[in-house]
């Protein structure tokens, strides 16, 4: 009885640059059919993928790493040598430790964990996502809620659209009379620009290809919407913009900033590119008087203030630690009922079997408190007899040997064993509430991860 297995395959802003990462970015359409066709794969049970501006993650349920590997590298061959894997514990342990923000940019973050449950939500809406990831996810979303409550990881966290105010502040020490421009609708480009007003910036621009988009983003942030048309008067006259239009390629570019530049008379103007393909073309920063920032920028920030919260880390380690530990018991758990539910199902089959024919012998010379009798001593018997490999079989799963399930299976003739991965997977709410630890289902007999 074989046991398919968690891989993990990623690439984040700790092992790839911004250039590697926007080749193989996803999002939209291109996320879900990217999905689709990695369930699509041989030996893909269930899939899910977690595509932020700072990591692209594939988690596959199935017989190997390689569809979870094609995922990136069928996108850019670029991938290849900035690529993390993980298995098994070391998988799950990954995607705990990323929901908590204990591998994110901005140590305590907490924009990742809703992310995360977006991604969820994506693979289920596509069917990608079955039993197991649905398990899986939710006791990574209890992980991350304990360890936000349980420590202070997350008092004082900057998120990225922070960290990226902070460095606009150190250009400009007093931000009293500038104005900001965002250019697109992101939601890390609303938070900064609400937190650089809130220190003293007079006004907030706000254009997007979508009209209407602008305008709700504009009445968020106390800004006024102006037409895309008017990018370029708009550069001239903007202290800091503030880029995260979703494009998959530059939107801003020398060409067009250099007449800007020269309208302005060379006053300084900051960009802060917070997207994923960029938006910003590198180019910028060769313009003289032109500040030009993109993620990996804002992560060199981020490192000299880590250590404030790295006591804080350790404590929610332990507790992703005791989360891994508890669902991999459950799953050996799992693993050992169908076993246990056919051993004993095969028993008392074999029980009423050799029952009735004993009654049939006897014939009329029993009433029916004797017929009762002779099926209760069989019923008995195999109690009796199951009683202490039950037991075993519990208590090697609890302990996380996964040999003895199999054995016992093999030894009694027991297959076809059938978890969620082989059955069709069924959409799940990415907002459902996590199991208890340790809790399973009433139907456990449908929820084993062999095969």
């Amino acid at each position: 009885m074989s046991t398919r297995e968690l891989y993990l395959v990623g690439l984040s802003h700790k092992s790839a640059p911004i250039a590697v990462r926007e080749k193989v970015s996803l999002s939209g359409d291109d996320l879900k059919d990217a999905l689709a066709a990695l369930k699509a794969r041989d030996g893909v049970a269930e899939a899910m993928v977690v595509s932020t501006c700072n990591r692209m993650e594939a988690y596959v349920l199935g017989d190997s790493i390689e569809p979870a590997r094609r995922i990136f590298l069928d996108r850019s061959g670029d991938a290849a040598g900035h690529l993390y894997e993980a298995a098994g514990p070391e998988a799950v342990r990954h995607l705990f430790r990323v929901s908590s923000s204990l591998d994110s940019m901005v140590l305590g973050e907490q924009q990742i964990l809703g992310q995360v449950k977006e991604a969820y939500g994506v693979a289920s809406s596509v069917q990608a996502a079955g039993g197991f990831i649905s398990r899986l996810c939710n006791r990574a979303f209890a992980t991350a809620k304990r360890v936000r409550t349980e420590t202070d990881i997350g008092r004082g966290a900057s998120s990225v659209s922070q960290v990226a105010v902070e460095l606009v502040e150190k250009i400009f020490d007093d931000l009293k009379g500038r104005a900001i421009l965002l250019v697109g609708a992101g939601k890390m480009g609303a938070l900064s620009a609400k937190a650089l007003a809130s220190l003293g910036a007079d006004r907030i621009l706000v254009t997007n290809r979508s009209p209407e988009r602008a305008l709700s983003l504009a009445e968020q942030v106390g800004g006024s919407a102006r037409p895309w048309a008017e990018l370029p008067q708009l550069l001239v006259q903007a202290d800091v913009v503030i880029v995260s239009t979703g494009a998959p390629t530059y939107v801003v570019d020398p060409a067009l900033v250099h007449p800007a530049m020269k309208a302005r008379k060379h006053r300084s103007l900051c960009f802060i590119d917070l997207a994923v393909p960029r938006n910003v073309d590198p180019a910028l920063s060769q313009l003289d008087d032109v500040y030009a920032y993109d993620m990996d920028d804002l992560q060199k920030v981020v490192h000299q203030t880590k250590s404030a919260r790295a006591e804080e880390a350790i404590r929610a380690e332990a507790i992703v630690e005791a989360e891994v530990m508890a669902f991999s018991a459950e799953r050996e758990t799992r693993a050992a009922l169908p076993v246990l539910s056919q051993l004993r199902r095969q028993a008392e089959e074999i029980a009423r079997a050799e029952a009735q024919r004993t009654l049939a012998a006897i014939g009329e010379k029993l009433d029916d408190r004797g017929r009762r009798s002779v099926e209760a001593m069989a019923r008995a018997i195999v109690n009796k007899l199951l009683h202490a490999p039950t037991a075993r079989l519990k208590q090697a799963a609890s302990n996380g040997d996964s040999l003895l399930p199999g054995v016992a299976a093999e030894l009694f003739g027991i297959d076809g064993a059938q978890g969620p991965e082989q059955a069709a997977p069924r959409a799940a709410t990415a907002g459902a509430a996590p199991p208890a630890p340790g809790a399973l289902p009433d139907n456990v007999v449908s929820l084993s991860e062999s095969k």
